[in-house]
């Protein structure tokens, strides 16, 4: 279950760029290719922040899907769930990803009341 280590990163993500700020939420994008479960990494995140200054914040999740570029006619395809890397166009086996593999801490929301309301930092990847 590599999410709670995914878990803990962002937590110290969070944690250094919050400072002394509540935190209602931390926003994420992640590539399909990650292999992330989303219901895990929620769970994770629980554990991680219980009896913390994180509790009861959120991961918001922007999923990126999988697409990538054919090296020997230059299409471009969207990855499925089980991505088949072959071009649907001239049946090349030389792809290049240009998306799906992202793991980002894309914001960190500070809750309200604490004197920025709305107020974010983005940081950068684990």
């Amino acid at each position: 279950m590599h999410e709670l280590s995914l878990c803990r990163s962002i937590y110290g993500i969070t944690v250094r760029a919050a400072g002394d700020r509540p935190v209602a939420r931390v926003c994420l994008d992640i590539g399909q290719l990650r292999q992330v479960v989303p219901a895990t990494l929620a769970r994770c995140w629980e554990v991680v922040t219980a009896t913390t200054a994180l509790e009861g914040s959120v991961l918001v999740v922007n999923h990126i899907a999988a697409r990538a570029v054919c090296q020997d006619c230059g299409a471009g395809l969207a990855l499925g769930p089980t991505p088949a890397m072959v071009c649907g166009t001239c049946g090349g086996r030389t792809l290049r990803i240009e998306a799906g593999e992202e793991f980002l801490v894309r914001s960190i929301d500070v809750a309200a009341g604490s004197g920025s309301p709305g107020a974010t930092e983005s940081s950068g990847r684990p």
